[in-house]
C-alpha cells in the first residue's frame, strides 16, 4: 500500500519545524511536504483584512499541493482561513485549516469560551469560526474575544520577553472568566508553558498538537 502525502501551506518558516516534529510523533509513514510564502500574512496584517488578491492565492497554493500529489492538504494559519475554506470546493482532495480541529474541541469542552489573539486579523477570522462551528452543532455559546495589543510588535521588534508577559497576563485574566481557552495563534503556546498550575484553571488549547492529532485519525485509519 503506497504511502499518503500530506501537503502542508505554511505563511511563516519558523512553522515548518513544528510541524515536522508533530508529524514525525503523530504521523509515522506519512509523507509530507511543504509550501511556505510569509507574503500571504505579511499583505493581511497591512491591509488589516484577508484581501480577494491573497486569497486567490491562498486557493492557487492549495491547487499546488494537489498537484505535487498531496492527499490531504492543511494550512497551518488562522488568519487566511476564509479562504482556504474557499479552496475546498475547488480541490479533489480534503483542505483543512488548522484552527478547526481546535475549535470543535472547545465547543465541545465548556460554554463560555475565550479566544485570544495578538492580532486583530486572527481574533476575528477565528471568532467566527467557533461561533459558525457551534451552531453547526446546534450548541450555545457565550464567546469572550482578547486582543492582547501591542504585544504582536513586541514579538515582531524582537522583545519576546514583553510579548510572552503581555500574553501571560491575559491568560491569568482571562482563566477566571470561561470554561476554556483557544489561542488563536500558535505561537502563544509557548507562554502556556510559563503559567503556574494556578493559573491554569480551565483547558487552555492551541491548534498544532490538535490538528496533527486530528489528520492522524484520518491518515493512519
Amino acid at each position: 500500500m503506497q504511502a499518503k502525502t500530506l501537503g502542508l501551506i505554511h505563511t511563516s518558516a519558523t512553522l515548518v519545524p513544528v510541524f515536522q516534529q508533530l508529524c514525525n510523533e503523530y504521523l509515522p509513514g506519512i509523507q509530507v511536504f511543504n509550501i511556505v510564502d510569509d507574503s500571504l500574512i505579511k499583505n493581511v496584517i497591512k491591509h488589516g483584512e484577508l484581501r480577494p488578491d491573497v486569497s486567490r492565492r491562498v486557493v492557487n497554493y492549495v491547487g499546488s499541493a494537489e498537484t505535487a500529489g498531496a492527499d490531504f492538504i492543511m494550512v497551518t494559519c488562522s488568519s487566511i482561513g476564509a479562504a482556504v475554506e474557499a479552496s475546498e470546493a475547488l480541490t479533489g482532495v480534503p483542505v483543512l485549516r488548522v484552527d478547526q480541529p481546535m475549535a470543535d474541541l472547545t465547543v465541545q469542552t465548556g460554554k463560555r469560551i475565550g479566544v485570544i489573539a495578538t492580532l486583530p486579523t486572527t481574533l476575528g477570522p477565528t471568532s467566527d469560526l467557533v461561533l459558525r462551528r457551534a451552531e453547526k452543532v446546534d450548541k450555545e455559546i457565550e464567546l469572550v474575544s482578547v486582543l492582547c495589543e501591542g504585544a504582536f510588535e513586541a514579538l515582531m521588534s524582537g522583545d519576546a520577553t514583553k510579548h510572552d508577559e503581555m500574553v501571560a497576563t491575559a491568560l491569568k485574566e482571562l482563566v477566571t472568566k470561561v470554561d476554556v481557552i483557544l489561542l488563536a495563534q500558535a505561537s502563544m503556546a509557548r507562554v502556556v508553558d510559563t503559567l503556574d498550575e494556578a493559573d491554569k484553571k480551565v483547558p487552555i488549547l492551541a491548534s498544532p498538537t490538535i490538528a496533527v492529532q486530528h489528520l492522524a485519525t484520518i491518515l493512519l485509519s
